[in-house]
């Protein structure tokens, strides 16, 4: 196999990252047709396309687009290399990448992730956000250290991994303060006939909402299901509905999205788990995870 030509990287990483060979050519102090040939001849190499062209606008092909995600973190890596050797310090040497399904809170997925980052030993945390199945894809060929989620890994999975719950939460109900006020009599009950917005169907709680409500002979009139949390609040603090968070992020709600709290269930627990390779925990960022929890 012919050795990877990583100047042909370099120069393809570059315009994908500037967006034309135009400002790649002045970023690295090159001729555009140097760059220009320099592509062509990684194109012929590997046997096809990185870009799609459209007049003067560059696309990034789909293989353009799965070499471009390698290049990054090569490059990314090289950068911390270059670091490394000037400082002659391990800055960065432990990084800790974690996968967060969509459906998590951004504020209790910083609540979990915050102690990584005041380690002594210095770590660079790198976050993605994803569907739980794309983020075990990635898991499974070890692009990632830890998925956090609100839902485990299902036995008998394909995937090798473990499940770690970190911590759980009831739940509590948020609107406008005009929704909030006729709601909070008689609750809750009286979100009955009420608009609401819902978790979308990847959401584990979203059954055990379902069935809550059901129990209680409470109908609200669903008008938006959400799969991202954000989201879903941003609606609700327009005031399009009634809608349900952890209560232990509860303050950062009301103060983040100016709603008012309508009632609170304990009856309905979200649990957060950290899934991970190892059945007995032993990447030092997952363990302070958990020794921050448990203290």
């Amino acid at each position: 196999m012919t050795p990877l030509n990583y100047n042909h990287l370099y120069y393809f990483y570059a315009v994908a990252t500037d967006g034309s060979i135009a400002k790649a050519s002045t970023g690295l102090n090159v001729t555009p047709q140097t760059i220009s040939g320099q592509i062509t001849t990684f194109e012929a190499n590997i046997g096809a396309l990185l870009f799609d062209r459209k007049g003067k606008t560059l696309q990034l092909s789909e293989i353009g687009r799965m070499i471009y995600s390698y290049a990054d973190e090569i490059f990314q890596l090289g950068d911390e290399l270059k670091n490394v050797i000037a400082t002659q310090e391990p800055s960065y040497w432990l990084t800790f990448t974690v996968g967060i399904t969509d459906v998590i809170p951004k504020m209790l997925a910083y609540q979990l992730l915050n102690p990584v980052l005041n380690m002594d030993e210095p770590v660079r945390l790198i976050c993605h956000e994803g569907d739980q199945d794309s983020l075990l894809a990635e898991l499974a060929v070890n692009k990632l250290d830890m998925i956090l989620t609100d839902q485990p890994l299902p036995p008998g999975s394909c995937v090798k991994a473990y499940n770690h719950q970190l911590t759980e939460s009831g739940l509590t109900f948020f609107a406008t303060k005009q929704l909030a006020t006729e709601c909070r009599k008689n609750f809750p009950q009286s979100v009955s006939g009420q608009p609401f917005l819902m978790q979308g169907k990847k959401a584990a709680i979203r059954q055990r909402l379902s069935l809550w409500l059901e129990k209680y002979g409470i109908v609200p009139n669903v008008v938006a299901e959400f799969d991202d949390s954000a989201l879903m609040k941003s609606f609700g603090q327009s005031g399009y509905g009634v809608f349900i968070g952890p209560t232990l992020i509860e303050d950062h709600i009301v103060s983040q999205y100016k709603v008012k709290i309508i009632g609170r269930t304990d009856e309905l627990k979200e649990q957060y788990y950290a899934v991970s390779p190892e059945r007995r925990l032993k990447h030092p960022a997952i363990v302070e995870i958990v020794k921050a929890i448990t203290v």
